[in-house]
């Protein structure tokens, strides 16, 4: 459908205008954080609207790498519906947790959304039209099984891939990391050796690969194929132990290059056996014999996971990462639900550094917070099932103690520390009487929290000073009371106010005659905090 001169997917429900939901304040469990206390990792636990709203204030625009793996039916993802619902509600449900989640990225920061063949078309669209289709990066498919077992078993074909949808905030900001993925045999295409690669390379003689192999193992050439073909991990062995004198010879394109190495070219074509050299400052020298261009091994192996590997540039299809070993990562079952810490962690390689911050705030098993914690990123998990305690805090907790060896800990080296600190969210600040049609303060709510609740909700930092609860910037402050204001009340608050401050007051009783000065506002709770957003609804 387009509108307004935009195309976009509309559904059931999409333009119905509601109240922003509520940004609770997050309650830490000091029984449950885990590790170092100066860490500022944090697990939470509850609706991750809720918790994203509750994230606004103080991580908006801070973000650097979103990745999140929301179940694939609404039954799954939230446990106040029932299964099977329809599409329009996902999509409503999925919209404004994905404006939310934008809200928090970096202009430079990323979105990996992963996500199955049958929600995918309409995922995207969503997408589009939230982050803008000019920011839309990639859509990487992952191999995620094999053809066997049960499923093939049914005629048709076979899903066995997933896909990775891949946004950018703002792409003219984006940076990624350049990254390589093993490429898992030897190139074959260089096939050449030189045998004395410390001389000057105008002195340079060069053999045959294989001839130079079975000069090291003091054999004949034949003998030297034979080994290649039945052991060839020998042969793959010599070549990254030799790679500065293993080549192949390249054709260069006449057409494209520059006037003086066409000349080079030239010159090496009408006298093949010289070896010619044209420097390039800086670039890397080109080297010609015969008219084609040396090419060195040694700048296709690349340092991944500790060890150097025959590297290629990561493509679009992830079909490298092995599933095999899935249930023993992080320690716990989470069935159909966990995904590979290697996949977390290419997408973390990809988009982020170590001290970035990264979010999942559909957490499941653990897996992205795991993740982060071995590569030293700073992260916050959001999770509102029961495994947020089962497996979340568990598996963390391991990874702490270091008794997680599974993963990627071997590849990243990880020696256990750190820690995070443990939220539960808050209930509602404002709560239906249970004998009258209207809205009173939570009775559960001290009042430090009242304070805190309603900084948070008017865009205040919450930070107790003199008569002050918080501030938003260094001239507007406010305060809150459930005592009655009246004239003097507010004039005697007026008092610690400097020239050019303002003040906002939150009141339970307030006198309803006063004449206020132009810097100061009072507002009554709970009547004017209702105009502010919805209260009390958990999911929506």
């Amino acid at each position: 459908m387009q509108k307004k001169g935009k195309l976009e997917l509309t559904w059931v429900g999409k333009y119905d205008e509601e109240k922003p939901v509520e940004p609770r304040i997050l309650l830490e469990d000091t029984e449950k954080s885990y590790g170092d206390p100066d860490s500022e990792n944090m697990l939470i636990h509850g609706d991750n609207l809720i918790a994203l709203q509750a994230l606004q204030q103080d991580f908006a625009g801070k973000i650097k790498c979103i990745y999140i793996d929301p179940p694939f039916n609404t039954g799954q993802a939230f446990e106040n519906y029932d299964d099977n619902l329809e599409m329009s509600i996902w999509l409503n449900l999925m919209r404004i947790r994905l404006q939310l989640l934008r809200s928090l990225l970096r202009d430079d920061g990323t979105l990996f959304v992963h996500i199955d063949d049958s929600y995918l078309p309409y995922l995207t669209i969503l997408l589009d039209e939230i982050f803008g289709r000019s920011n839309r990066l990639y859509l990487v498919t992952f191999k995620q099984g094999s053809a066997t077992g049960h499923k093939a078993i049914n005629p048709g074909m076979v899903t066995t891939t997933n896909f990775i949808l891949v946004y950018s905030k703002v792409k003219a900001e984006w940076n990624p990391n350049r990254i390589f993925t093993d490429r898992g045999s030897r190139d074959k295409r260089y096939g050449n050796y030189i045998e004395n690669i410390e001389d000057k390379c105008e002195n340079w003689r060069i053999t045959t690969l294989t001839a130079a192999f079975a000069s090291s193992l003091d054999v004949s050439v034949k003998a030297a194929r034979s080994i290649i073909k039945n052991e060839p991990q020998k042969i793959d062995e010599f070549v990254r132990d030799h790679c500065g004198s293993v080549i192949q010879l390249v054709n260069p394109d006449y057409k494209s290059v520059g006037a003086t190495t066409r000349e080079y070219i030239d010159k090496s074509n009408a006298e093949p056996d010289r070896i010619f050299v044209q420097k390039r400052d800086g670039l890397s020298d080109i080297i010609l014999i015969r008219g084609k261009r040396i090419i060195f091994y040694k700048n296709k192996l690349k340092k991944i996971d500790g060890r150097y590997v025959t590297g290629e540039p990561l493509t679009t299809l992830w079909d490298d990462l092995l599933s095999n070993n899935l249930h023993n990562e992080g320690g716990v079952d989470f069935p159909k639900g966990k995904k590979p810490e290697a996949l977390i962690k290419r997408c973390f390689e990809i988009a982020t550094n170590e001290g970035d911050w990264v979010l999942d705030s559909f957490l499941g098993s653990g897996t992205t917070a795991a993740v982060a914690h071995k590569m030293n990123r700073r992260w916050i998990g959001i999770e509102m099932g029961e495994q947020a305690y089962t497996h979340c805090k568990k598996r963390l907790d391991s990874v702490i103690d270091d008794t997680d060896t599974n993963g990627i800990s071997k590849a990243v080296n990880w020696q256990g520390g750190g820690g995070y600190h443990f939220y539960e969210l808050a209930p509602s600040l404002l709560v239906k009487n249970d004998k009258l049609p209207i809205y009173q303060i939570n009775p559960t709510y001290t009042f430090n929290m009242l304070c805190e609740a309603i900084c948070k909700i008017e865009g205040f930092k919450y930070k107790p000073q003199d008569v002050f609860h918080g501030h938003s910037s260094e001239k507007r402050f406010i305060h809150v009371t459930t005592e009655f204001v009246n004239a003097e009340y507010v004039r005697s608050l007026s008092q610690h106010l400097d020239e050019g401050q303002s003040l906002l007051i939150y009141a339970t009783k307030i006198q309803s005659d006063m004449m206020l000065p132009e810097n100061i506002e009072v507002k009554k709770i709970p009547k004017d905090l209702l105009d502010k957003c919805n209260f009390g609804s958990e999911v929506r």
